[in-house]
């Protein structure tokens, strides 16, 4: 079944309410065993213009693509970011709140760039709001199921933090080798598994996420 491309119609309507700006949220890293969190944002106004041609939701791209849409989507957008929660937050916070901190610094790095983030709508991927609770001053959060399929700087923010957190989880598996991160980028698969048997478990890994020997 074809996927179709995202569209601006979501933020366009956003901008219409009166909104001046919207920022595109999505998280990755979500489902991995070992390796951060990351959120990424993009924001984008009525000036923004076309998205790249090919963007689409991080998951549905193969990585070269992914590594070719990234710096495209970051100038597209007025202003790009990548927070990140490690995987020792995530074992003491939990998920939801992990997220949540991986969010704020995002938009903290949004901030400090000087993107107008206070006079922003965040519209972010999903029906559960994992981001408002760990803003010390909350913005507008707009949730939307399949925002990273549908709506473009949502897919900008998701091609974004996916081509970060590869990265780091490349060069993770440089330093730490013996688990495969650089094709498994975390996730668990069956080779990542038997090396966490064989090799014993490192500060990378969500530890209370390991299956039982």
């Amino acid at each position: 079944m074809a996927v179709s491309d995202p569209t601006l119609a979501v933020e366009s309507q956003l901008l219409v309410d009166g909104h001046r700006y919207v920022i595109g949220c999505d998280e990755v890293g979500r489902g991995a065993i070992a390796g951060p969190v990351a959120v990424g944002v993009a924001l984008i106004d009525s000036a923004s213009g076309e998205f790249p041609p090919g963007l689409r939701d991080s998951k549905l791209l193969s990585e070269k693509r992914r590594e070719i849409l990234s710096p495209l989507a970051t100038v597209w957008a007025r202003f790009t970011a990548v927070g990140l929660a490690s995987a020792a937050e995530v074992d003491s916070l939990g998920l939801s709140a992990a997220l949540g901190l991986a969010g704020k610094r995002a938009l903290i790095h949004l901030h400090d760039a000087g993107a107008p983030v206070g006079q922003s709508i965040v519209l972010l991927d999903g029906s559960f709001d994992w981001l408002t609770p760990a803003l010390s001053s909350p913005l507008q959060v707009h949730t939307r199921v399949k925002a990273d399929r549908d709506c473009a700087s949502v897919a900008a923010a998701s091609v974004i933090a996916k081509v970060h957190r590869d990265r780091l989880m490349i060069d993770a598996d440089a330093a730490v080798p013996g688990y495969g991160w650089a094709s498994n980028k975390g996730y668990g698969s069956a080779g990542h598994f038997t090396a966490i048997t064989e090799l014993g478990a490192t500060d990378w890994h969500r530890r209370t996420w390991l299956k039982p020997a």
